[in-house]
């Protein structure tokens, strides 16, 4: 049985699409090696199906013709190396030249007429697109137009207080009650109380939040967001960066996006005890599916899940919105909840360590 290579499942699953119609260009291409090569997708084959639908199928009709045409996509099997067969040498005998024969007169003056050459037949060559076309998708039933309110400022405050890491290295000051009966009980009298270290919490968290564009709406519950972890978490460690759309190469220490950072030194001090939540629509609030946005996540979700892996997304757009968007994709990347009031409770126990089941391995 041949050895699972998802790299070259990729490229002959690529090709293979175009010819069917698919709309694929180079970007879509090397966002599926970015994400394979980010341990995405690579384990299985039919991890690397539900990867390669999501970041290549833009509309429920699209998957549905990628769900038929993928046992065919498997069963393309790499082609042999070709080997050019080189005859062995011989041992030529030299023979004498002879004197050249003199050539046969025509019997007329006119030289004989040499067909040409069929044409050589070149093949249709056509440049391949750096990007592939905008289609819309069709909405059968499209949403009502409501309010709404995804989480009050209250429910904030509550729920950040169970984001704590409690390591007893404090003063020692906590009187143990038990531990006091057990030493008289066996000393026979008693003598001195027990004391234990008081527990300190040591949970640490980098906030990165998406600002301006289609994120514009929601800015009141991103101030919010920020001034309830400012005032009623105590954590050992805050800090909070904003991006706009991805976080490319530089994040930023203010919300007006004026006080740049480098990635590189906004995750310096992130380990694997530290907690990132990533606050975003993830295209889903305009309802688009960009490549180019889901390639730089990728490449961004990579060098974070490199320090740690209590990381966790939080959207503010309502769940049945993700669907043929780029949020679709990144949702099976990394652990994303809507923000509401139970989705940012699940959020918080994902980022303090707990295991949730993923959707998209249920």
């Amino acid at each position: 049985m041949s050895e699972f290579n998802p790299e070259l499942i990729v490229e002959n699953a690529f090709k293979y699409l175009r010819k069917k119609g698919f709309n694929l260009g180079v970007n879509e291409y090397l966002a599926a090696l970015d994400a394979v090569r980010g341990e995405m997708g690579s384990q299985n084959i039919d991890e690397l199906k539900l990867v390669l639908k999501l970041l290549w199928c833009h509309s429920p009709e699209e998957q549905s013709y990628f769900a038929s045409l993928w046992e065919e996509i498997a069963a393309i099997a790499p082609p042999p190396p070709s080997q050019k067969s080189i005859p062995p040498k011989q041992n030529r005998e030299e023979t004498p030249s002879l004197p050249p024969k003199p050539l046969p007169e025509l019997p007329d003056d006119r030289s004989p007429e040499i067909p040409s050459p069929p044409p050589e037949s070149s093949p249709d060559l056509t440049p391949l697109p750096v990007k592939s076309p905008y289609i819309p998708v069709d909405l059968q039933n499209p949403p009502t137009l409501q309010t709404y309110s995804p989480i009050s400022r209250r429910k904030m405050a509550y729920t950040w207080r169970y984001l704590r890491r409690l390591i007893p290295d404090g003063p020692l000051d906590v009187l143990d009650v038990d531990a006091t009966v057990e030493q008289s009980a066996c000393q026979g009298f008693f003598l001195a109380p027990v004391y234990r270290r008081r527990e300190v919490n040591h949970a640490s968290l980098k906030l990165f939040i998406d600002r301006d564009g289609s994120m514009t709406p929601f800015h009141r519950f991103t101030r919010d967001l920020v001034e309830t972890v400012e005032q009623a978490c105590y954590l050992a460690q805050i800090q909070i960066y904003y991006f706009h759309n991805v976080p490319v190469v530089a994040v930023y220490q203010d919300a007006h996006l004026t006080k740049p950072v480098t990635i590189e030194e906004a995750l310096a001090s992130c380990d694997r005890d530290t907690s990132v939540l990533i606050v975003s629509d993830a295209g889903a609030a305009r309802g688009y599916h960009c490549m180019e946005r889901i390639r730089a996540t990728i490449q961004f979700l990579v060098q974070l899940k490199q320090r740690t892996n209590l990381i966790c997304w939080l959207n503010p757009m309502p769940k049945e919105r993700w669907e043929n968007t780029s949020a679709e994709a990144i949702a099976y990347l990394v652990s994303m909840q809507q923000m509401d009031k139970d989705g940012f409770s699940n959020a918080i126990d994902i980022v303090r360590g707990q295991v949730l089941s993923h959707p998209h391995n249920e």
